[in-house]
């Protein structure tokens, strides 16, 4: 009544001013947007300051690193090359075994992983002593600042000591196949399937790498398989194609590779000899290879060459050495399919009866596993003898 009031009485042509009523905040947009930056900031500094994991839940890994055991001393007969490298080799930590703590980002669960001295980086990381290992020749041993390594002693060669047992009367009178089936000790189920399913005579070789590399050797003689070691070394396409730590590369000194070799050796004993583990720029390599083959041939260990490398110095430097050597023929598993393996190892017998011997190598894929095993049955009628790589190796030098 009194708006209508108003508006009878006020004069024509003029407005009046309604007071309309709005409700307002009692701050600011820009005050709000401060104020949740603050609680934005007090937030994140109380999750730094007072919580354990000031990564946010990014995944982190622990690694715990041991001091160096007792001072050790080099080994006498390399004292020539032992002291020069040791010099570099002082300045990395010792270690053992690692500790890795993944830690799940999203869930916070925690997993421990030990994991041998493979993981070790390329400073000079140390690995853990080899353990003692049954059926060793203690005289075959010598002490170096990693862990023992093989040696002649006595008249007596880690070659012929540690060769498997071999009718080579009759090898040497019919056709003969050695084959290696190499890269174990990096994943033990593999490794002990290759143990346990191929037969004594085929010869395994051992990477340096993997948690106990050692106590799967020694499974592997025990069930009286010859072993090798494979020495990691440098492939044209380094460092894309790493084959790990303390790998010998060509733009090391000689003392530096001798170093890293008797890294590589005192991983664990027993083997009769050694054999490339990729390599192919290293092998190819004549200035860095010799200083190799000749500490191994003074240490009395055979060489197999996996036959990568076709420009590889090996044949010539072991011969100049008269170190027992091998080339092998074929890699068997080259293409991992049922069809390819059986065709390339047709090929291989094949050669044995040209030449007297052939030689392949295989991974312990578990298709190679099964064809190997299944061929190996068929050899006696085939008038083929299965032998140790050693045995292949004394033939070939024989003949």
């Amino acid at each position: 009544m009194t708006e209508m009031t108003d508006d009878l009485s006020t004069p024509l042509g003029q407005k009046t001013e309604r007071q309309k009523r709005r409700f307002r905040l009692p701050f600011t947009a820009v005050q709000a947007l401060a104020v949740l930056l603050g609680l934005f900031l007090v937030a994140f500094l109380t999750v730094a300051l007072f919580t354990d994991n000031p990564f946010g839940g990014e995944p982190v890994a622990r690694i715990a690193l041991h001091k160096p055991a007792a001072d050790e001393k080099l080994p006498e007969s390399a004292s020539g090359h032992s002291q020069q490298a040791a010099k570099p080799a002082q300045q990395a930590p010792t270690g053992d075994n690692k500790t890795v703590t993944i830690i799940d980002g999203s869930s916070g669960k925690r997993q421990d992983v030990v994991i041998g001295s493979d993981a070790a980086d390329k400073t000079g990381a140390e690995p853990a002593p080899a353990m003692a290992m049954a059926g060793i020749d203690q005289r075959l041993l010598e002490k170096s600042r990693y862990g023992m390594i093989p040696v002649v002693a006595d008249g007596l060669k880690p070659f012929t000591v540690y060769a498997a047992d071999a009718d080579r009367t009759k090898a040497a009178k019919m056709p003969v196949v050695a084959i290696v089936v190499g890269g174990l000790g990096v994943g033990a189920a593999k490794t002990a399937d290759a143990i346990m399913k191929l037969p004594p005579a085929v010869t395994l070789a051992f990477t340096p790498y993997g948690a106990d590399p050692a106590k799967l050797a020694e499974r592997a003689r025990a069930q009286r398989h010859e072993i090798l070691l494979q020495v990691p070394m440098e492939p044209f396409d380094y460092p894309d194609n790493d084959p790990g730590p303390q790998t010998l590369l060509t733009t090391l000194t000689p003392e530096q590779n001798i170093d890293r070799l008797y890294w590589h050796l005192s991983r664990f004993q027993g083997y009769a000899g050694i054999a490339n583990f990729m390599g192919a720029r290293f092998t190819a390599t004549d200035t860095v290879m010799q200083p190799i083959i000749r500490e191994a041939a003074k240490r009395g260990l055979g060489y197999l060459d996996d036959g990568s490398s076709p420009r590889s110095a090996a044949p010539s430097l072991t011969a100049a050495q008269s170190m027992p050597f091998a080339k092998a023929d074929f890699t068997i598993d080259a293409v991992p399919t049922s069809a390819e393996i059986d065709r390339t190892l047709v090929k291989l017998e094949t050669l044995a009866k040209e030449r007297g011997l052939a030689v392949g190598v295989a991974s312990a894929l578990p298709i190679s596993i099964e064809r190997l095993a299944v061929w190996i049955k068929t050899l006696d009628s085939r008038g083929i003898m299965l032998v140790p790589l050693t045995t292949a190796m004394l033939k070939s030098k024989s003949g």
